[in-house]
């Protein structure tokens, strides 16, 4: 029997073959199985329809596993070479390690690394990985010619789809000769930077046509800068070994040279621990911070000098800033943040290298948190999505999943509609803007214990409602926080508090259309940037809330006076009636309840004290208006 042969799962379990197939990693034919199975012993269509339904779920989780395990994969080949060059002893070591992951992640059949040659003013094959030519392996190019020519000249990463057919850079026989001998047809290409300068290209390669997707760009661009490293520390290396060779001089000198080598080669093992044991950006700054003297801190981009960041940046080393030091921490061009060394102006060059290095680590690190922070945001987006488009879903496993993701269902939650309201020039950039809203409410409903998706062209956000809180204060505290983390005027609507959500998914559905006609009056309002509950808008908000609470519209509205007229016995409910069927008269409505017209003017004054002085005005007196033929209309002992 085959590995990946299933037998039919007795009745009622219709998940078991799939759960089976996904502990053994079966392939993803083997999925069919169970269905065709099932139609060949003449199955019922339910059962046909359910088995279909559980195949699609279980590859859409072998999907993501396999996603997973891929990008684990990346992270801990780029963790294992940053050990590498951490532990640096053999540069040719590190090179063929870097081409050989680069090739295997990728899965391509050819990955290889040139190097320039200033002597020669040309560039030559340093390591090739999977390469059968040796006509290739031995190719010697002009400066700015093929691929590599234009990655060279424009610093930036290239993708030819068919190499033969792509005139955007210079053909030559020798190098055509080479790629056809080797049979290759696909090549990606980016570029070894130290600081400004490029000093090779690192390309992976197909004997076949192929699209390289962007995150395979990025991650051949940060083994590239892992290489850089690496021969930058190499020759880093072979000039202290130089200099150390013509040395003659006192012990005293030698000893402190010694000194700081010790202290780089410290901090690199220290760098390496922390890698290996999951450290954060700040575990590296307070590592840095000991070996260097000083204080070192990470903080972000807005915070540190703009120039001397900037030059950093560009040029991939370590400035002074007055009395500080400012390394760059960058990957593939995004500037992440800084390293900032502070009472240590001195720094000494191999120190530098040293601070470098750790900006360099830290880099790697924020790229892995947020790789994570990512995966977090789309799982609780899943979720979210499930409980918005699902009717059936089973209360359990819904409750795990939001426990997993340190949600509660079961507490009172409020369903938000929010979209942004700022311009934005083209197709492009309001794409980028909704990106920012949704990473922004992602962020804000994990540290709210809540979830976040994006829909709709905008974001509905689901957040526990405190017991001190109302809709409207949430509606309008999420407006704020949400735009001023996009810097852009963010409007925000909320459903009436929804509870049991296990239970009743449904309820989800019915606040979010809630939350959106709340969104949509306050645009239609001109409120722009707010955020509202139905509750806010008087009798309109009958009209907006997905459930219509005469009762609490009542309330809002007259609820002082039903309270003081039951209380006390008076007929305060009676006098306002009067008094709005008398065209707002005092004279004519103590004809109508045969008082003295003293009585009307004494009465309607409570009235002002409890509903306030504004409660004549023309929107105050339409909605009470609204409220006592409500109430009267509820209570047939008034008709």
């Amino acid at each position: 029997m085959s590995r990946d042969h299933v037998q039919p799962a007795p009745s009622g379990g219709i998940e078991v073959p799939y759960l089976e197939l996904l502990a053994r990693d079966a392939s993803a034919e083997a999925y069919e199985q169970p269905v065709l199975l099932t139609r060949a012993e003449g199955g019922p269509a339910d059962r046909i329809a359910a088995l279909e339904e559980a195949k699609l779920l279980a590859l859409r989780v072998r999907a993501e596993l396999e996603g997973r395990r891929r990008r684990e994969a990346e992270l801990s080949a780029l963790f294992e070479t940053a050990h590498d060059l951490a532990g640096l002893r053999d540069l040719d070591a590190v090179l063929q390690a870097i081409v050989q992951r680069a090739r295997s992640l990728l899965g391509t059949d050819v990955a290889y690394l040139t190097l320039n040659d200033p002597g020669r003013a040309d560039t030559y094959m340093r390591v090739t990985e999977g390469s059968v030519s040796a006509r290739f392996q031995q190719l010697r190019l002009g400066m700015g010619e093929g691929l590599g020519g234009l990655v060279a000249q424009t610093t930036r990463p290239y993708v030819t789809d068919d190499y033969f057919k792509d005139a955007r850079f210079q053909h030559t026989l020798t190098i055509d000769a080479g790629v056809r001998d080797e049979g290759l047809v696909a090549i990606l290409g980016v570029p070894l930077m130290l600081g400004p300068h490029v000093i090779g290209v690192l390309f992976a390669a197909d004997r076949r046509a192929r699209v390289f997707e962007r995150a395979q760009i990025a991650l051949l661009g940060s083994f590239a800068a892992l290489a850089a490293a690496a021969i930058d520390a190499a020759n880093l290396l072979t000039e202290t070994r130089a200099a150390l060779a013509g040395l003659e001089r006192a012990n005293e000198i030698i000893r402190d040279r010694s000194a700081v080598i010790e202290r780089a080669s410290d901090v690199h093992d220290r760098l390496a621990e922390l890698v290996l044991r999951g450290g954060g950006v700040h575990d590296v700054a307070a590592a840095v911070s000991e070996v260097l003297d000083g204080t070192v801190e990470f903080t972000e981009a807005d915070a540190a000098p703009a120039e001397a960041l900037e030059t950093s940046r560009a040029e991939g080393h370590a400035v002074r800033h007055g009395s500080t030091w400012i390394a760059a921490v960058a990957a593939g061009g995004e500037l992440l943040g800084a390293l900032v060394l502070r009472g240590h102006p001195g720094l000494d060059p191999v120190d530098q290298r040293t601070l470098e290095r750790a900006a360099m680590v830290t880099s790697l690190l924020l790229l892995a948190r947020r790789s994570a922070a990512e995966a977090e945001q789309r799982v609780r987006g899943e979720l979210l999505d499930d409980l918005l488009d699902a009717r059936d879903r089973d209360p359990r496993l819904l409750r795990e999943r939001a426990t997993r993701l340190r949600a509660e269902l079961d507490a009172t939650h409020v369903v938000l509609a929010a979209r942004l309201d700022g311009p934005a020039a083209d197709a492009e950039e309001e794409a980028a803007a909704r990106r920012r809203l949704w990473s922004a409410a992602s962020h804000l409903a994990a540290t709210r214990q809540g979830l976040a998706a994006a829909r709709d062209g905008g974001t509905v956000l689901l957040l526990p409602l405190g017991t001190e809180d109302s809709a409207t204060d949430l509606a309008g505290r999420t407006a704020r926080q949400l735009g001023t983390a996009v810097h852009q005027p963010v409007t925000v609507g909320a459903s009436a508090p929804v509870t049991d959500l296990a239970t009743h998914p449904e309820t989800v559905a019915v606040a979010y259309a809630e939350g959106r006609r709340c969104l949509d009056a306050l645009r239609l309002l001109g409120r722009a940037g707010d955020g509202a509950a139905a509750e806010d808008f008087g009798f309109l908000g009958l009209l907006l809330a997905g459930e219509r609470d005469v009762a609490g519209f009542v309330d809002r509205t007259v609820g002082p006076v039903v309270s003081y007229d039951e209380r006390r016995g008076t007929d305060l409910l009676r006098t306002l009636d009067a008094y709005f069927a008398s065209g707002m008269s005092p004279a004519r409505t103590k004809g109508a309840l045969h008082v003295h017209v003293n009585t009307v003017a004494q009465r309607l004054e409570r009235v002002g004290r409890l509903l306030g002085e504004d409660w004549q005005t023309p929107a105050r007196a339409l909605e009470i208006q609204l409220a006592l033929r409500l109430h009267r209309l509820a209570s047939p002992e008034r008709r």
